[in-house]
């Protein structure tokens, strides 16, 4: 998947709305971003890790 041109720094994008976290490397379903780009609900993390994103509460949830 390519990453949405304002998040292209970021590999994890998270949900506020749900608390996960999407990995743009290994998305199959690109809807699911479109659609979490389009609102604004998205949270980035520094650093752009995993561990980052749960030491904040977000669980990785693959689609």
């Amino acid at each position: 998947m390519d990453r949405p041109a304002r998040y292209e720094e970021n590999r994890f994008l998270g949900d506020k709305r749900i608390q996960v976290v999407y990995d743009l490397d290994d998305v199959e379903d690109e809807s699911v971003i479109a659609e979490l780009v389009a609102g604004s609900h998205v949270q980035t993390f520094g650093p752009d890790t995993l561990a980052e994103a749960r030491n904040r509460g977000y669980r990785l949830l693959r689609v």
